[in-house]
């Protein structure tokens, strides 16, 4: 008897596969292409859960369908193996990070003894169609060498805002040396002065240079950022929690710092325009687009009292100018420490110190806290002239407009509720409203008045005449403006992609192509030097020798020939932004993909992955896509054309209850009679009845060993949470386990039948057994001979099994497009119920059927492929052709009445006519029989319908 062995399956096609080169993509095919991509993993020493290939399973199956389907497909697979974990695993070790992430993908025994799976291995057992051929590691330097090409390519570019597209510097330089700077518009520092050719041309070479610097698309500047001191770098806003940071739970600051930074600024207006022309979901356009946050208005200048220097703000609301009554600064703003006054100068430093200590994102979230203090100087209204004074809040963010803004309390709820707090002034500007006891934010329905020229204006008219007044006393112009900041480049870590700059005169200059990569040094610890430098200050050799062209040590430094390397390292997601174009021609030591390679792949057809990379990588990655169209690198100007967000699969944790103050702990039915404490415990313990095994509990952890158990029935029943699956709360089910137990066909099948693939959903290990009964029953419906015997026959099918073959092409291949993959899983089962039913063992049935199935569970399809006698894998065979004639239904099965009463069925072609259906029915034996010699009094005949024979 022929059983489904499915363990020595999978690894005989994993094995195949791999030697095979079965999913090897090619370059230069003559089939149409088709590139798949999952945003790439970190790869932790905790190895895969079986809520992390839930994407891998879903662009795999459409891997594969599209490889049916006659396309040359790319679907890659990789590591972005930089980042902070590795590294605070290294300090916490003193184990390399190089040498941990290599456990951490190929498997084996780290230094500390650890016993690794590797998620090489991991990712094999569940049988995806990767190319492994195209393997990158964003740590290695084959890989991090395009990296640093393309920090040097935004090093060497500015963007000019007439053209809308970033050229190289050295047009800017020709422009400088012809017109100077005055006519020119580009992207470039706030308050960057002009100068004409003459001047420019009378510079010396340093000053020349630092000009350049205001207008690279990748700059030095002194920059507020969140500082982690536990951890000793700079995070992003996503990298923060609640204040603190996201790895480690430490506390983080606001510091100014000299970091590289990135001019994403420049592409704002083009990365909203872009999200018009692609496929992406909308609630990840719409968090992009209010990242970038577009808004018009005006800005406008204040001149401050007693000072040469003035406030410019922007606002979106300058209709309201009349009504501004306070100014508030944001506490990091530059002015804050040369206007405020001997008087109030302890107070401020407090509270800026204070500010400090809170983040951007919590100071935006709190809305309920109201604290600030006036700095003791005044503005002057530009209309008015009335003094208007000058405060710091922290609801203002340096980061976001000017860092300072035109405070109209009747006109917005925050600085209603500050005026209201510190009791300033609420002048009312809007006709026939009530602003006692909040303020009124409906511009749509304003009439302007106590406002001067624009009295009994509505808001848009308003608007215009106060932009046109303000540039005619050249304090103000009309102005679109965007949340979006530059995005700081620098992290003061050590497992990261090496700048290849060094520092001549304390300016940056970078290092040629050629002599790329410069590879990550040795360092002693991976801490920061105990004076606060970047881990990459205790590099001894870490100097570039400009005659050698090589890094030489620290010692040999002259300020000559050779200078100081940079300490900081890169940010995480600059492996991520465009390793979508090395995959299309990783081994290419020449660039980053070749001309033709990227001509032939485009850009990415599929890519899936997490919703919550919206306004990191995915930002990120379309702008240096974008940067890169502009420089004629890449032909496409998105890295992908559609995007899919998997839903997250949550795990079911296992909750025992203890009775508070003791030791004992009470089943589930029971803990109603007492006062006690939840506690969660590895899941794994519990099997499908919810029932838990206390002798492995007491071996697990300690604390139980000594436990009393209060039972039910003679069972501890643990109760049940679902939620987010993770080590913590012991809730993580290995795919490995169920691979082992049930096959990877099952894991596969199981996860997209689970649900909706964007729909979070709970992982219940006790609803696995259906699918891997179906997978049994396939095994089956091929082996219907003596004893369970291989059994396929070249008989003709019948009617009914090609309806059920036919149904099942055009449901499942409507639902991969679609992307329903639990509802094709449901087909599935169907179709092979119907065709045990049928008794069905035509090849002309089953083999077609093989390849529906084989994008969900391919190793039990390729297994039955070979035994059907193919030499070649069932993964390029063509995907079956759906014919609409099967489904036509030519017969109707009549109920036959008599008197209203169903007394047989009778199949007749629909075609007939009503007196052909009433002379075949009167014909038949069995009406005869019921008539007894009788003649009827009448038949009606409704075709397609019902046949009532009465009297």
């Amino acid at each position: 008897m022929s059983k489904y062995h499915f363990n020595e399956i999978e690894a005989k096609w994993q094995k195949y596969w791999a030697k095979n080169g079965t999913f090897h993509a090619q370059n230069d095919s003559d089939k149409p292409k088709y590139y798949v991509l999952d945003m790439f993993p970190y790869p932790s020493g905790a190895g895969l859960h079986v809520g992390h290939p839930l994407g891998y399973i879903a662009s795999d199956v459409y891997a594969r369908f599209k490889r049916h389907q006659g396309y040359n497909v790319l679907h890659p697979m990789g590591y972005d193996s930089f980042g902070l974990p590795a590294e605070q695993y290294a300090i916490q070790t003193g184990q390399h990070p190089a040498d941990t992430t290599r456990v951490n993908i190929e498997g084996g025994i780290d230094k500390q003894g650890n016993t690794i799976a590797g998620y090489r291995n991991q990712l094999d057992k569940i049988g995806f169609s990767f190319d492994w051929s195209r393997e990158v590691r964003t740590s290695n330097p084959d890989y991090y060498k395009w990296t640093q090409w393309i920090f040097i390519q935004l090093f060497e570019s500015w963007y000019c805002k007439d053209h809308q597209k970033a050229f190289p510097i050295s047009e800017l330089v020709k422009v400088f040396s012809e017109q100077g700077n005055e006519k020119l518009n580009a992207e470039c520092d706030a308050g960057t002065a002009s100068f004409t050719a003459e001047e420019w041309n009378s510079y010396s070479k340093k000053r020349q240079e630092q000009v350049l610097l205001k207008y690279r698309l990748t700059y030095l500047a002194e920059t507020e950022v969140n500082w982690c001191p536990a951890l000793g770098t700079v995070l992003a806003n996503d990298e923060i929690v609640n204040g603190v940071s996201e790895r480690g739970g430490h506390p983080v600051i606001r510091k100014k710092m000299m970091q590289w930074s990135m001019r994403i600024t420049a592409y704002a207006q083009r990365l909203l325009d872009g999200l018009d022309k692609i496929d992406w979901p909308q609630p990840l356009k719409d968090s992009q687009t209010n990242w970038i946050g577009r808004s018009e208005g005006a800005s406008v200048t204040f001149k401050i009292q007693g000072s040469d220097h003035s406030i410019e703000v922007f606002t979106t609301r300058p209709d309201t100018i009349f009504g501004a009554s306070f100014m508030t600064l944001a506490p990091e703003h530059e002015l804050v420490g040369e206007i405020t006054t001997m008087e109030q100068r302890y107070e401020v430093a407090q509270y800026v110190e204070a500010t400090a200590k809170r983040s951007e994102r919590e100071r935006m979230a709190d809305v309920k806290t109201i604290s600030g203090v006036f700095t003791g100087s005044y503005a002057e209204h530009p209309f008015t002239e009335k003094p208007i004074p000058i405060w710091i809040g922290d609801y203002v963010l340096a980061g976001y407009g000017t860092g300072a803004v035109m405070a109209v309390p009747c006109g917005d709820q925050r600085d209603y509720d500050f005026a209201k707090h510190f009791g300033i002034d609420i002048p009312n500007i809007f006709e026939g409203i009530d602003i006692s006891e909040e303020a009124f934010a409906d511009k749509e329905n304003t009439i302007i008045t106590n406002s001067d020229f624009i009295n009994g204006l509505n808001y848009k008219d308003a608007t215009r005449k106060v932009i046109e007044a303000l540039e005619e006393k050249n304090q103000g112009k009309g102005k679109i403006n965007y949340r979006l900041r530059d995005a700081v480049f620098s992290r003061q870590r050590y497992w990261g992609e090496p700048f290849p700059v060094y520092y001549k005169d304390g300016l940056p200059q970078m290092i040629d192509l050629e002599h790329l990569p410069l590879h990550l040094p040795e360092v002693e610890k991976y801490l920061p030097t105990e004076s606060g430098e970047p881990p990459l200050g205790r590099a001894t050799v870490w100097a570039w020798d400009t005659n050698k062209n090589e890094v030489v040590g620290n010692d040999k430094i002259d300020n000559e020939s050779i200078f100081p390397l940079e300490l900081n390292t890169m940010p995480g997601w600059a492996g991520s932004s465009c390793y979508m174009f090395r995959y299309m021609d990783p081994k290419n030591p020449d660039a980053l993909a070749s001309e033709d390679a990227m001509k032939y792949w485009g850009n990415v057809d599929l890519y899936i992955g997490g919703s919550e990379h919206a306004t990191s990588h995915l930002l990120y990655s379309r702008f240096w896509v974008k940067f890169l169209y502009d420089r004629g690198v890449l032909p496409v100007d998105e890295p992908a054309q559609k995007l899919i967000n998997q839903g997250m699969i949550l795990g079911t944790s296992a909750l025992v209850y203890r009775v508070s103050g003791t030791n004992t702990y009470v089943s589930a039915g029971l803990k109603g009679e007492h006062e006690v404490e939840e506690i969660r415990v590895d899941v794994n313990l519990a099997n499908a009845s919810s029932e838990l095994d206390l002798e492995g509990l007491r071996n697990w952890q300690p604390q139980y060993q000594d436990a009393e158990f209060v039972l039910e029935d003679g069972k501890y029943i643990v109760g049940h949470e679902v939620e987010k699956m993770s080590k913590r709360w012991f809730n993580v089910v290995n795919p490995d386990d169920i691979c082992s137990q049930y096959g990877a066909d099952t894991l596969r099948m199981y996860e997209m039948f689970l649900g909706p693939l964007d729909q979070a959903k709970p992982w219940s290990t006790a609803g696995i057994t259906g699918v891997h009964s179906f997978l049994k029953k396939l095994w089956k419906l091929y082996h219907g001979g003596t004893e369970g015997a291989f059994a396929v026959s070249d008989a003709d099918p019948t009617k009914d099994n090609l309806k059920t073959l036919h149904k099942t092409i055009k449901k499942v291949a409507e639902d991969i497009e679609n992307f329903s993959f639990n509802t094709s899983v449901s087909t599935f089962m169907i179709a092979v119920n119907e065709l045990t039913a049928q008794k069905c063992n035509s090849r002309e049935i089953l083999e077609p059927l093989l390849i529906l199935i084989s994008p969900y569970a391919p190793h039990i399809a390729e297994e039955l492929w070979s035994k059907l006698g193919h030499n070649e894998s069932i993964a390029t065979a063509a995907f079956p052709q759906f014919e609409a004639s099967h489904l036509v239904e030519s017969s109707k099965e009549y109920p036959i009445s008599f008197n209203g009463k169903m007394r047989f069925k009778l199949e007749l072609p629909l075609d007939m006519s009503k007196e052909d259906i009433e002379a075949a029915v009167m014909a038949h034996e069995r009406t005869q029989q019921q008539l007894a010699g009788r003649t009827p009094k009448k038949v009606i005949v409704v075709p397609g319908k019902i046949i009532n024979i009465v009297g």
